[in-house]
């Protein structure tokens, strides 16, 4: 629970929500519409939860002026009530807070730039030139390369890592686990074995860019591994070397890029999707889960492969029929002449 308080006219005025109620009632925190009590507030955003309102304890719900009738009680009335619970939810943000200053136990080489009000917590180890702007946090455990950047108001947790050469832009969280800026998946075959391609570029991460726990940004063989402004990154993604990533795009968990792929502006990448090399993807294009994109996508739109669930003997045996497809595609074809032949 958030240590933050606020009633509901003052959260009327912070989320430019019309009140409904009174405006008295002292929120502490957010809850679920069947969980909550008097003191929190819950939303509705999704017709299908409907009913849930109509039993809550809620000090208040957030939702639509077309569902205020269901409301038992005290109500802030939004055009988009999954937005507002957002904002809500930074308001009630319970997140331990950091101060500036710098621990005993952190490594930091003598040439590196630190800026003000920087927080640097234990086993932290920076290295030579890396720069940190003002106001960046540090969880105990990171790690800060040669020549690295964190730029200013950005967030490492505990035990990212940044590579030599990387450079985060400003506003940025790097969630734990991250390493950003290793060696790209290069080698070249040889009768003895593979021999290694030194990896020479880099990372470049824009502003306002949240990486999630245990993703991996590889750098770039030659040219610059890019991740746009705007841009979050779920958990468990892996990003190929000189791969590129648009403004505002979206990339869900267990998400594979290969190298060398362009991906556009305001892309969603839902969970585990699959994309392979050398590929061009539009701005605005929408891939749905366990895709595999196997050819560029030249136009915004939404695109889907993969089987949908299916009870599985029903499944068994469509995957028998699938493998009958080429036998059946030949005998159709056989029949096909043979009618053309007659006439």
């Amino acid at each position: 629970m958030s240590s933050q308080s606020y009633t509901l006219k003052q959260l009327s005025l912070l989320l430019d929500a019309e009140l409904k109620g009174d405006g008295e009632v002292v929120i502490d925190s957010l809850s679920s519409p069947l969980t909550a009590t008097a003191e929190q507030i819950c939303f509705l955003s999704d017709d299908k939860y409907r009913r849930q309102i109509e039993n809550t304890q809620a000090g208040a719900v957030i939702l639509q002026a077309k569902n205020l009738d269901l409301c038992p009680t005290s109500a802030l009335v939004v055009k988009d009530p999954y937005l507002a619970f957002a904002k809500c939810s930074v308001l009630f943000d319970d997140t331990p807070q950091t101060t500036a200053g710098i621990h005993p136990s952190a490594v930091i080489d003598s040439t590196a730039i630190i800026g003000k009000d920087v927080s640097i917590a234990a086993n932290v180890v920076i290295e030579a030139r890396a720069s940190v702007a003002d106001n960046a946090i540090i969880g105990a455990g990171c790690y800060i390369g040669h020549d690295a950047v964190v730029g200013q108001g950005t967030r490492l947790h505990p035990n990212a890592t940044l590579y030599h050469k990387t450079i985060v832009g400003s506003v940025c969280t790097i969630h734990s686990g991250a390493v950003i800026g290793g060696d790209g998946f290069g080698f070249a075959p040889t009768k003895q074995g593979w021999q290694r391609i030194a990896q020479l570029g880099r990372v470049v991460i824009g502003d306002n860019v949240s990486v999630g726990s245990n993703s991996t940004i590889d750098r770039g063989a030659l040219d610059d591994t890019l991740i746009g402004n705007d841009v979050i990154i779920d958990n468990l993604v892996h990003i190929g070397h000189n791969t590129t990533v648009g403004d505002l795009t979206a990339i869900a968990g267990c998400s594979g890029i290969a190298g060398s792929v362009n991906i556009g502006k305001r892309c969603i990448i839902a969970g585990g999707v699959g994309v392979s090399g050398h590929l061009d993807i539009a701005d605005g294009v929408h891939i749905s889960g366990r895709t595999v994109v196997s050819k560029s996508i030249k136009s915004s739109g939404s695109y889907s492969s993969g089987s949908p669930m299916l009870e599985t003997g029903l499944w068994r045996r469509s995957a028998v029929r699938v493998g009958q497809l080429d036998k059946l595609f030949d005998r159709v074809k056989q029949l096909e002449k043979r009618l053309s032949d007659k006439n």
